[in-house]
């Protein structure tokens, strides 16, 4: 079987060497050559990263990272047990041989299985993403073939490990859609065809692209042809957010229908808190630079939502009520957020990040403003739940995140009661024993963090001009305040799984 297999690849190979291939003289060559140590594909990502949103920067991780253990498994282990010489090119035409010949033994392509891998990964995050990419990975490995590097029984056995490779790796780290987001408990809304009721307002001031804003009314109609959008935040309006949708949440009742809303979390903070108010369902549409409640959420897109109120399927989340306790405070400055709640370095590192974000961009402005607060932030002195506390940061989130420490990634549950918790306490280098717990992969365990689930948390002792930030916005800090958690207290459409 060996001898046949070996006879049939090499039968193969001659049968490519001597064929005339319409343009692939100048085509494969170069391709092939630009495949070289994966920079064609690393090309690629490094491209979608910047100009593509969060899940196709999410596709290209898992792209390079499918590539990386097939390039890790190909050179270390199976070139060396398989030590197959590269083919003769005395039938290959000069003008399709590389200048470079490659020094490696010929079983299985590297090439091969770095292509194939990336595609897949990409494949298996963002389908038509990897079926656009599935012809140039398909030519890359013919490529080796035509000319002359290796057999196509090298070929075909790499494209199976860069496979292989990509399945495991989503093994280790699972796609979005193998983890669904949370889809219970489950809730009644309206179903809503056609969009009819939907009442949408789009927040020009958010920090989507503004390609990206402008076209958000198209976006909405071309799915949900009634809908009514009402744009507001532009450089000519100066009605304050809450007023529009309160106006929108009005007609939407009337309507019998709902509110929607295309902005970023800071946004969907102020829409939620209107939509409770007036007992509707809340659509939200990922309009901002982060989005991560709509993401958490799993709706990833205008069309997600826009689905999903169509069907009517919904949810019910929880929400995180908090207001001042000082002697004569006024109930209505009670506030909500639906992500995170924090006192202490991460609102200083939220205003310097915006401060920097409108002249850099805000993922550049993001790690700068990090070193600028880890350098300079000093710890604040609270009381938590009656007890004084030296803190770094004060991290509340709204049910429990994934990711130890204070690198909360994301949540499963977004109606489970609960209050995540986490403290980072000062003292004598604090700072410098947190990174160095971070860096062994010992942080969970380090003294300097604190954690705890709770229902509900009383702050005070706070010191005037203290801020706050929750949900991405910043605001003065009272001198004692206590949070809640309103149980089920939203109705938000997305798309239920069975």
């Amino acid at each position: 079987m060996r001898r046949v297999l070996s006879t049939w690849d090499r039968s193969a190979f001659r049968m490519v060497a001597v064929r005339h291939w319409p343009g692939g003289d100048r085509v494969l060559p170069k391709l092939s050559r630009s495949a070289d140590h994966g920079a064609l594909w690393l090309g690629l990502a490094a491209g979608a990263a910047v100009v593509g949103g969060r899940p196709v920067r999410r596709a290209a991780l898992r792209g390079v990272a499918s590539l990386a253990v097939a390039s890790a498994t190909v050179n270390t282990v199976a070139k060396a047990s398989v030590r197959r010489h590269r083919p003769l090119l005395d039938a290959v035409p000069v003008i399709r041989q590389l200048a470079r010949q490659p020094f490696t033994t010929s079983f299985p392509s590297g090439h091969s299985a770095s292509a194939v891998a990336f595609a897949t990964g990409v494949a298996l995050e963002r389908p038509a993403w990897g079926l656009a990419l599935a012809p140039i990975a398909a030519s890359v490995c013919f490529s080796r073939v035509y000319t002359g590097v290796h057999y196509p029984g090298d070929v075909l056995a790499g494209a199976l490990l860069g496979a292989g490779a990509a399945f495991a790796v989503r093994g280790l780290v699972p796609t979005r859609a193998q983890l669904a987001p949370p889809a219970r408990p489950r809730a009644s809304a309206p179903a809503l065809p056609g969009g009819e009721g939907l009442v949408v307002v789009a927040n020009a001031g958010s920090g989507q692209r503004a390609a990206v804003r402008t076209d958000v009314a198209e976006q909405v109609r071309a799915v949900l042809p009634l809908a009514e959008v009402v744009e507001c935040g532009s450089e000519d309006d100066d009605e304050p957010l809450e007023e529009v949708l309160k106006a929108a949440a009005g007609r939407a009742a009337e309507l019998g229908g709902a509110l929607g809303v295309f902005g970023g979390d800071g946004t969907v903070n102020a829409a939620a808190v209107v939509a409770r108010r007036y007992g509707l369902p809340l659509t939200v549409l990922p309009g901002g630079t982060y989005n991560h409640f709509a993401y958490d959420l799993g709706i990833e897109s205008v069309a997600d939502a826009c689905r999903a109120v169509e069907t009517g399927e919904a949810v019910a989340v929880d929400l995180v009520r908090f207001r001042p306790t000082d002697d004569g405070a006024d109930a209505d400055t009670t506030k909500y957020f639906l992500n995170t709640f924090s006192i202490g370095a991460y609102p200083e590192l939220v205003r310097v990040r915006e401060r920097w974000a409108r002249r850099i961009g805000a993922w550049p402005a993001g790690v700068l403003a990090a070193v600028h607060v880890l350098n300079s932030a000093k710890p604040v002195r609270v009381w938590v739940d009656g007890r004084e506390r030296q803190l770094w940061m004060l991290f509340v989130g709204n049910c429990t995140y994934r990711g130890v420490g204070l690198a909360p990634v994301r949540r499963h549950d977004l109606a489970d009661g609960v209050l995540d918790v986490r403290m980072v306490y000062g003292g004598r280098l604090a700072r410098t024993r947190l990174l160095a717990a971070a860096l062994t992969g010992a942080l969970k365990h380090s003294p300097v963090l604190g954690t705890a689930r709770a229902r509900q948390l009383r702050i005070s002792g706070i010191r005037s001009g203290t801020h706050l930030a929750y949900d991405g916005e910043i605001a003065p800090a009272p001198h004692a305040l206590t949070m809640a958690k309103e149980n089920e207290g939203l109705v938000v459409y997305r798309l239920l799984l069975e």
